[in-house]
């Protein structure tokens, strides 16, 4: 008897260590690769598909664990050039000084957020700024880019007019509604999905027109998601599953944008929830447009601006073709 219930003691332990085995087995497999995205600024409704993604799990059904930080001093380029983030949010113009450079910092555009470029500029209705050549004499609040003020020279001089005549003013405005409407600038340059949409809530009377609408070069990718380029060679997998999930929480965003909102702001309770679900509504037509995928870049569209840069000597090298993106790690 003592035998036998020995014998059955040591059956109980070895199935207990195989358990227990087991378990640590289970929980190797569990382990998600660790993901740092880097957003360009406070979260926005640009942003939205990613904290839907988080929310809903999409980024845990394949196996990852995204981290979505703010840029501190350095920028979100640089933060994903360094490896401290292994995507980030990046414009298509704002990179482009990075790819003429002859060391140009490691990094890719695997994915656009928006289609279309969406900004223009903003001014007080009916005093004749709803045209580029309107803006002469008036004051327009600038970054003091060179590319921003090369564009809007471009549009001015095919509308006839004369940038030289623009009074520039330092942008260091917060509120372009506000801003507009105490007349701190008659003209400013916004992205409408937030600051025209801000303007209607507040109902500020405001003209707009888009660059893309005036010149088809300027239509290029702004913002997009930029990646390391070593991360993107030594973890092709996990980007391409980290843009996958991404693509759902867009395409999530896109046919839900009330509850896309909702997502947002509980990641960002600090945003007015009335200009969060309008310009959420107003970007749920923007993120895909007409593309049959959400996140897929237009070589030619791509090129064409840089080419325009190239060509008016706005930046240090001629950007070769296909330089900057690529949309290898789309998945369909």
């Amino acid at each position: 008897m003592k035998k036998l219930i020995q014998l059955g003691l040591g059956f109980s332990c070895l199935i207990l260590f195989s358990a227990c085995g087991n378990g640590q087995a289970s929980k190797s497999k569990e382990k998600k690769d660790k993901i740092t995205f880097v957003l360009d600024w406070t979260p926005n409704t640009n942003h939205t598909g990613l904290y839907v993604a988080k929310e809903k799990g999409y980024y845990d059904d394949l196996g990852l664990d995204v981290e979505i930080i703010q840029p501190s001093e350095d920028s979100a380029s640089m933060l994903v050039a360094s490896g401290k983030a292994a995507f980030g949010i990046s414009a298509q113009d704002s990179l482009a000084a990075n790819y003429a450079a002859k060391e140009p910092l490691p990094i890719t555009t695997v994915a656009a957020i928006l289609q279309h470029n969406t900004s223009g500029i903003m001014s007080r209705k009916d005093e004749g700024l709803e045209q580029p050549k309107g803006l002469e004499g008036t004051t327009y609040a600038t970054w003091d880019s060179p590319v921003e003020q090369a564009m809007i020279k471009n549009v001015m001089e095919k509308d006839g007019g004369d940038f030289s005549k623009v009074k520039l003013i330092p942008n260091n405005i917060v509120d372009e509604s506000l801003a507009l409407k105490e007349k701190q600038a008659d003209s400013i340059w916004v992205f409408y999905g937030w600051g025209g949409v801000s303007a209607e809530i507040q109902q500020v009377p405001t003209d707009f027109f888009y660059f893309k609408d005036l010149n088809p070069v300027f239509d290029y990718y702004t913002p997009v998601i930029i990646a390391n380029n070593d991360f993107l060679v030594k973890n092709t997998d996990v980007a391409k599953r980290f843009l996958q999930a991404t693509k759902k929480g867009y395409e999530e965003t896109i046919a839900s944008p009330e509850e896309a909102a909702k997502i947002l702001l509980k990641a960002a309770p600090e945003l007015d929830e009335t200009l969060v679900n309008a310009s959420q509504k107003w970007l749920a037509d923007q993120y895909q447009a007409q593309s049959t995928n959400w996140g897929v870049i237009d070589p030619n569209r791509w090129n064409a601006f840089y080419n325009w840069l190239s060509e008016n000597q706005l930046v240090e090298n001629t950007i070769p073709e296909n330089t900057g993106f690529t949309n290898d790690y789309l998945v369909e």
